[in-house]
């Protein structure tokens, strides 16, 4: 008698995906991510009292929205904010690339990339089932806050030690054109928050995901 194996039935839903159980966002990530919110915050609002003891603009701020206080209240928050901003974006920005994670995230960008995903988004036809992966315009608005860190960084510098970065301070227009460049540095992260909290509210698996590295039924 001949023994003949039987092939187990094919499943009509196809065959199983296995499930990924890495983190979408591992610890390290969700740490900095955090601790850089925190310490953009305080650096707006504390900087948006700065800006009124001397605006150049013919607008100040409502106080309500700042901190500090007063300027050296103002001034005490946004350099401890300061150096909390430079230490962890420090640490961000050499854990993803040792890890290969930025240029896996954020690469390759392309403005055919960038058009295609702005016009999707725009009609509403944006995908964002799978939060392991970024679309063309996330990547270019993540890489954007990145360079634009790096300008408030170093615009920073120059109000903060002007005589001992005269360098810096020439490449940047001098003391008074470095404080308009770190103005509209700040208020393009202000902007690029209030988006991000707008995106958050219509995909709130996004938020999820950012506090518990794992988004709900992912598959």
């Amino acid at each position: 008698m001949n023994s003949t194996a039987i092939a187990p039935l094919a499943d009509p839903a196809g065959p199983v995906q296995p499930v990924d159980a890495r983190p979408i966002h591992p610890l390290w990530m969700r740490i900095t991510h955090w601790l850089n919110a925190l310490a953009v915050l305080i650096l707006v609002t504390s900087g948006w009292r700065i800006y009124d003891a001397s605006p150049f603009f013919p607008f100040t701020i409502p106080t309500v929205v700042t901190l500090g206080g007063w300027l050296g209240g103002a001034l005490q928050w946004h350099f401890a904010a300061m150096w909390l901003l430079v230490f962890n974006g420090l640490v961000y920005l050499a854990v993803n690339i040792a890890s290969g994670r930025l240029a896996r995230k954020f690469f390759p960008v392309t403005p055919r990339g960038v058009l295609h995903d702005a016009l999707a988004a725009l009609k509403g036809q944006l995908s964002h089932a799978d939060p392991r992966h970024y679309n063309s315009v996330q990547k270019l608005a993540y890489l954007f806050v990145m360079l634009d860190l790096i300008v408030i960084v170093l615009s920073g510098l120059v109000l903060w030690k002007s005589v001992q970065f005269p360098l810096l301070r020439d490449l940047l227009g001098g003391y008074e054109f470095a404080r308009r460049i770190h103005f509209f540095a700040m208020a393009a992260i202000v902007a690029f928050v209030v988006v991000h909290l707008v995106m958050v509210a219509l995909v709130p698996r996004t938020l999820l995901t950012m506090l518990r590295g794992r988004a709900p039924s992912l598959r």
